[in-house]
């Protein structure tokens, strides 16, 4: 067995918690029985049948009306690819990235407009809000949801604190599942694809058709994965997964009270499988197979030589939604429960010898409650005011096996100091939105929020076992150090849309986003683990203008935004530790400008033909992102001993591409047997970097030749994704029976077979991996419904 102290050389160095960084379309417009969209009943009150309803503030509103950047996306897209999780949006609204990070499970990578947090911790939070059925989910674990029995995907570009709460400085996606539809009915469907890959998937209803209905859904999904594992002889990446649950929805009639109750759970295994992108300039390259060094990043990820490894994962979930219409004012009551259990072992250097394999377990939990209250003040006031409180905990373990040459000792018996967090975040928020017509064409809107977070952090390492009063043996852990402290904060928006007719909408608006601070599950030392980093803020000005054409046949919308982000949360490096230096979270003052046009639509060419496209630019660079790396001979500073100031100013920023684009179509031909519906789409995506980290260094040095400061040139090119082509195609085959319908679909996804990462990153100088993006695949799905 290693050693504390040597173990702690490597563990330090990579991460305590992880790998860390150590160097700084549209909604349908109608659906069937079993997929009811959330707004029917809002539907019903316009003027125009065929206007999409959103609620992406807190009302229901058109979507060509409501003076907010946003998409409401085509959940029958996602049917027509057998889609099996919300990541197959990446693309379809202008600046949105979702990429799969299998370091934990439904862990997504998610950026909006330049903004994402791509860690795994739960000691921090995401920048875009993953909200279901009004709940929000409090980690970037758990986010990737599936896409199974969704009415409608809203995307929201910009921060939207004011409704949607703290960490949202990116946008949200809000997701709104189907409500139970108080009639019999059932829909079931079976999908067989490339790999292997088997999908079931059913929803059941009934119900009196007024007063109550009851909802059962299933989904399972597995697959035997699309990596070769040359050193195991079979598939990597395989997974299995299954997510069942119920709803409840009471409507007692002439009351105007409404009660839904939803309860779910989510089971997963899978295998976490990495691919190695080690090169020569790292020390892991000399103890691995020169076969298995310096290999590309698009071809050869799909060759893998990890170890065995397993994730397991379960999540159940329960929401309960209140409802009372008053007509005066409509109460609203939403509380949300979530519990997840993680058990994970994964061999993170992805090379056939035993150099960094981890067993990562963990649990979390969180509660909150929100209370809304909706309605007019006088004619032409109307506002949303409410409550919310929010509560969290979570705790890490984990076993490594540094250089441990021993691929048949687990890593609970390798590692006798394994890590331990323990961490909890309370939060409560208050908060208003307002709408004032000033005139019959010009809206005033404006609102706030007020927050306040409560963030505490235990950072140890186990220091032996005590026998507890019940005569039971428990390990003892040994702190780094702990923290505990409070944010503050009010984050205003104000808006002014002008509306001349009712084909035409130009708004602007100012708000701003804010995420709130925390401590570092990497500290090395009791200073920086009870030294919390600051919140991050950004402020984000936008103009927009909304157009109807052609009798509503074309809805085009575009906007232009400018986000100062400030305070910028990013990984450091500062002195101190059992190496010298250690990997924290801190600030950056100087933080980043991003800027960006965007636009989106629609076009109706005919009643059975549509077009829908997206585009964005945008433009973003950090603005004096210096802070402290290790460096030989380094001359004094304030950086500390052996640290000298790296700037990154040049680097660019992660997950956020120049240019992105999406066009698709769909066809619908009436046949004497039903419809034929054909739907072909592109999604185009720049490239873009996946992780901060340094592809060279220039040094400046004093009249003795020591180091003053370090120039970083840019990210290291392995983190860079390839320009990304993605065409998808189906066929689907409608047949009418009676009462029921029946249907055939065959669907291609990445036909051209664009090939490259989805998440890359490079540890320390030490070794790189990466995860790669799903080759070409391809499948067929029969179902029913009535």
């Amino acid at each position: 067995m290693r050693s504390f102290a040597n173990r702690r050389i490597i563990a330090v160095a990579l991460a305590t918690t992880a790998i860390a960084v150590s160097l700084p379309a549209y909604a349908a417009e109608a659906d069937d029985a079993q997929g009811e969209p959330q707004a029917e009943q809002a539907a019903e009150t316009v003027e125009d049948t065929g206007a999409i309803i959103v609620t992406a503030r807190r009302r229901s509103e058109t979507l060509q009306s409501t003076p907010v950047a946003i998409t409401a996306v085509n959940t029958a897209m996602l049917e027509a690819k057998a889609a099996v999780n919300i990541g197959d949006l990446q693309g379809a609204a202008p600046g949105l990235l979702i990429t799969q990070q299998n370091s934990g499970a439904q862990a997504a990578n998610i950026s909006i407009r330049g903004l994402t947090y791509a860690d795994i911790e739960k000691s921090q939070t995401p920048t875009v809000g993953v909200v279901v059925d009004g709940v929000t989910i409090g980690t970037n674990t758990g986010q990737l949801q599936d896409a199974f029995d969704i009415a409608q995907i809203e995307v929201l570009r910009g921060p939207q604190g004011t409704l949607f709460g703290a960490n949202t400085i990116g946008g949200v996606i809000n997701i709104t599942r189907s409500k139970p539809t108080k009639e019999p009915g059932m829909k079931a469907e079976v999908t067989y694809g490339r790999w292997n890959t088997l999908s079931l998937k059913a929803i059941a209803n009934y119900g009196d058709g007024e007063n109550w209905g009851v909802k059962a859904f299933y989904f399972h999904n597995e697959t035997d994965g699309f990596y070769n594992n040359v050193i195991q002889g079979k598939n990597g990446g395989w997974s299995k997964g299954d997510s069942y649950g119920g709803s409840v929805l009471f409507t007692p009639a002439g009351t105007g009270f409404e009660a839904q109750f939803t309860i779910e759970n989510v089971k997963q295994k899978f295998d976490p499988v990495v691919s190695n992108l080690t090169n020569s300039t790292e020390v892991f390259c000399g103890l691995i197979p020169a076969a298995e060094c310096n290999r590309n990043n698009t071809t050869d990820l799909y060759t893998v030589f990890s170890a065995p490894a397993e994730s397991t994962y379960s999540a159940p979930d329960a929401t309960l939604e209140l409802n009372y219409d008053l007509d005066a004012v409509k109460l609203t009551s939403i509380t949300g429960w979530r519990k997840t259990t993680e058990a994970q072992t994964q061999d993170f250097d992805g090379s056939s010898t035993d150099l960094y394999y981890v067993d990562r377990r963990q649990h979390y939990e969180q509660w909150s409650q929100e209370l809304r209250a909706a309605g007019k003040l006088f004619d032409g006031f109307d506002y949303v005011v409410g409550a919310y409180y929010f509560k969290s905990k979570y705790d890490l373990t984990q076993w490594s096996r540094v250089f441990g040459f021993a691929p048949n000792t687990p890593p609970t018996q390798f590692d006798l100091n394994s890590q331990h967090v323990e961490g909890e975040t309370e939060s409560y928020a208050f908060f208003g939105d307002f709408n004032w017509a000033l005139a019959d064409t010009v809206r005033l809107s404006f609102g706030g929020r007020w927050s306040h977070d409560n963030k505490q952090l235990f950072n140890g390492f186990a220091g032996g076992k005590l026998i507890d009063p019940d005569n039971v043996t428990r390990t003892q852990f040994v702190p780094v150090g702990t923290g505990n402290a409070d944010f503050t904060k009010f984050t205003p928006k104000v808006g002014l849309d002008w509306r001349p007719n009712n084909d035409l909408m130009l708004y602007a608006s100012w708000s701003r986003g804010y995420r709130s601070g925390g401590f570092s599950p990497r500290a090395a030392t009791a200073a920086t683990a009870s030294t919390p980093f600051q919140p991050e803020t950004v402020d984000a000005y936008e103009v927009g203008v909304k157009l109807a054409a052609f009798d509503r046949k074309l809805e085009l919308n575009l906007a232009g935004f400018v986000s100062d982000y400030k305070d910028m949360q990013q990984n450091l490096t500062v002195p101190g530790g059992p190496t010298g230096n250690q990997t924290v979270t801190g600030n950056v003052p100087g933080g980043a400008l991003i800027k960006g046009v965007e636009v989106d639509g629609t076009f109706r060419v005919t009643d059975s033909f549509k077009l829908t496209g997206s585009v964005a630019v945008m433009d973003s660079h950090f603005r004096n992102f210096v802070t402290c790396g290790a460096i030989a001979n380094a001359a004094a500073n304030s950086c500390g001993a052996g640290l000298a100031p790296f700037d990154y100013s040049a680097n660019r920023l992660i997950y956020a591409p120049k240019f992105t684009a999406s066009l698709s179509a769909e066809y619908t031909y009436p046949t004497s047997f039903g419809e034929v519906a054909a739907n072909v789409g592109w999604r185009h995506i720049s490239p873009y970097d996946e992780q901060l980290s340094a592809q060279s260094l220039t040094a400046a040095t004093n009249g003795a030749g020591q180091v003053t400061g370090v120039t970083v040139n840019g990210n290291d090119a392995r983190v860079r994704t390839t320009t990304q082509d993605l065409v998808d195609a189906s066929l689907t085959l409608n047949f009418d029976l009676n009462d029921t319908k029946a249907y055939v679909r065959v669907f291609g996804r990445n036909l051209l077979n664009e090939k490259t990462t989805t998440h890359a990153f490079t540890v320390a100088g030490l070794w790189s991996f990466g995860m790669a993006l799903e080759p070409r695949t391809y499948g067929a799905t029969v179902g029913f419904k009535f």
